[in-house]
């Protein structure tokens, strides 16, 4: 088993620095944090002597990892989670990565370290390589996230199937200039969401124009200046995917500010169904995502992970979205169930 000098040894750094680390001391540059860290990861070191006595014992901690919790999907989502974790004996701890690569494995150490017993990851910053060697102590659940090579069950949505959902509809109400709003996460769920998008628009021969196309926007201001982009072009779009509905909100407001009309002159579709949706006049059309599925099938599928000891196991529990109907894309206000 090694130790805190081996450690030391290996980061070429001295005892009494290691210890500032492992202790968050405030003045250690990330340059020496970095070294401890690549050294611990390489012997498999342990800081933490009472987890080490508590290997083959129960936490009843669930950790959650999210980019952001003031993003309101995730907020509904860790809400989902922690009353399905609750009803199983399980409390939560939610970790915000702010996208962060170093906070990520930061979280991911608490597996490490015996301080919880699971984790589920809402998003990933680090490749796959990274993330792997963590399965060596304990369950990684991926929810809200697909991964191609990992090795572990993923909970996610269909985004190949609602990026062509959106789409569609927008095609059939006779759009054929079509903006894309992504909120700047270069996940695999993103990458398919835009390729299902884009797959509805080469059927009937439309264009993908790169100026129709709006990166990093995630908030109401983002969709404010995304209408003030696209109300300078000289051909703009007629309908917008904004790809979450804050974003739908704001590019709505500055479009009425503006004189548009909704959506006789500009059509709008959000993601994810928010409460603000339903505020804005007129409301919103927006991919509901079956979230609180999900979230009961990420609980389920991490204790019994954690139950069974198993935790390289390759698990595909894949969801549908549908699509809510409403006044910014079509004078129809109902929802409809769409495989």
């Amino acid at each position: 088993m090694s130790t805190i000098e081996d450690v030391a040894k290996l980061a070429g750094l001295s005892r009494t620095t290691v210890s500032r680390v492992l202790n968050d001391h405030p003045y250690v540059s990330d340059e020496k944090k970095e070294l401890v860290q690549k050294a611990m990861e390489q012997l498999g070191y342990v800081p933490n002597s009472a987890a080490r006595s508590l290997r083959n014992q129960k936490t009843g901690i669930i950790a959650v990892l999210i980019p952001k919790i003031s993003t309101p999907f995730f907020s509904q989502l860790i809400e989902l989670l922690e009353m399905k974790a609750s009803s199983k004996g399980y409390q939560l701890i939610i970790c915000q990565t702010q996208f962060s690569k170093q906070k990520e494995c930061r979280y991911l150490n608490l597996l490490k370290t015996k301080q919880v017993d699971g984790v589920i990851m809402t998003a990933v910053e680090n490749d796959w390589s990274v993330i792997d060697s963590y399965l060596n102590y304990g369950p990684i659940v991926l929810c809200n996230e697909k991964i191609e090579n990992a090795n572990i069950p993923m909970v996610y949505v269909n985004q190949a199937q609602s990026g062509y959902l959106v789409a569609k509809h927008l095609i059939e109400r006779g759009h054929t200039h079509i903006a894309y709003c992504s909120n700047g996460v270069k996940s695999e769920g993103m990458r398919a969401r835009i390729k299902g998008f884009q797959s509805a628009l080469q059927e009937v021969n439309i264009h993908s124009y790169e100026k129709f196309y709006f990166d990093k926007v995630s908030s109401v201001e983002d969709g404010k200046q995304v209408f003030r982009k696209l109300a300078c072009m000289k051909v703009s779009p007629t309908a917008v995917f904004a790809g979450g509905d804050a974003v739908a909100a704001g590019i709505i407001s500055e479009a009425q500010k503006a004189g548009w009309r909704i959506p006789e002159d500009l059509a709008v579709v959000g993601y994810d169904n928010m409460e603000i949706t339903k505020l804005v006049d007129p409301m919103i059309t927006t991919v509901i995502q079956p979230v609180d599925a999900m979230a009961e099938k990420s609980i389920d599928v991490m204790c019994e992970k954690i139950h069974r000891k198993q935790f390289r196991t390759f698990e595909n529990h894949e969801f549908i979205s549908k699509l809510a109907y409403r006044g910014s894309s079509t004078n129809r206000d109902h929802l409809v169930a769409t495989s």
